[in-house]
């Protein structure tokens, strides 16, 4: 049995939530440099433009790329062959984003009671963790800085079994529609199908964390992502709702099993500040 310490996930926590809010990853740069090059509207191209300047300013300067510095959202893989001591790992994973959010000087966008007096936490606690139970002594964390700009935009659809592939679509396609410039595109767009209502949620907002355009290691999947992403950018909603044939950069779907009677489709949005970091201990 391989022993992991506490103190060791709060400062790995700590480091990845920094750097998130402080650089795009070098996957979501090269995808807003191929969409600038697309035939756009001067008004997109501009805020193409503006955007990748803010990525480069924000990580020399070390300063977040927006200032919503988002939910402190949490994934982690935890191998079955691994302990970990020295305190709790949720309270480790707690006291990293405490840190980063104090630290980096991020804004604190968490509140209590948030159906009655919406009392800030202070520190962006607490995180929202999401653990699997994998083979193996190592322990994964992917960290997901997720504004609410984006967030309010989720979707979820309890789809008959009948409406098939096209239903899929098209609840995908109206979702982002809907949402217009709400989410600040050029997007990225989450989706789960199949599962349960929570299952398909949560597969939405994983799929985010793959690399921007990398597609599902399922082919019948990847042709999905194929065909959302087209229909998306044939809305002409474009940069920051000015119009344009790059509305999303990528669509990533996951899918899993459902039950006869169903076939539930979450859509999860995430912002151009397509902020995530992981580590594997």
């Amino acid at each position: 049995m391989r022993e992991i310490e506490a103190s060791e996930v709060t400062r790995a926590v700590a480091d990845l939530f920094k750097r998130a809010n402080y650089g795009l990853g070098e996957d979501v740069i090269d995808a807003l440099k191929k969409a600038r090059q697309m035939k756009e509207s001067p008004a997109g191209r501009e805020v193409i433009d503006t955007i990748l300047k803010n990525a480069e300013t924000a990580a020399s300067e070390r300063i977040p790329l927006c200032q919503d510095c988002g939910s402190a959202v949490v994934f982690l893989e935890i191998g079955q062959d691994v302990a970990i001591v020295k305190g709790d790992l949720y309270d480790a994973v707690n006291e990293g984003v405490r840190r980063a959010y104090t630290e980096g000087y991020l804004r604190k966008s968490t509140v209590d009671r948030p159906f009655s007096d919406r009392r800030n936490t202070g520190d962006n606690t607490p995180a929202v963790i999401h653990t699997d139970i994998v083979p193996g002594d190592k322990v994964k964390i992917a960290i997901l800085p997720k504004g609410a700009g984006a967030e309010n935009m989720t979707r979820l659809g309890m789809l008959l079994p009948a409406a098939g592939k096209r239903g899929v679509t098209d609840f995908v396609v109206k979702a982002v529609d809907e949402a217009w410039s709400n989410p600040c595109p050029p997007i990225i767009v989450g989706v789960g199908i199949g599962g349960t209502a929570e299952k398909a949620m949560l597969m939405a907002k994983h799929s985010l964390l793959r690399k921007v355009g990398e597609p599902s290691p399922d082919k019948e999947t990847a042709q999905l992502e194929i065909e959302i992403l087209k229909k998306v950018n044939q809305l002409g909603i474009g940069p920051a709702g000015y119009g344009g044939r790059v509305t999303a950069l990528a669509v990533h779907a996951e899918s899993f099993p459902a039950h006869i009677g169903a076939l539930p489709v979450a859509v999860n949005i995430q912002c151009h500040s397509a902020r995530h970091r992981e580590i594997t201990l």
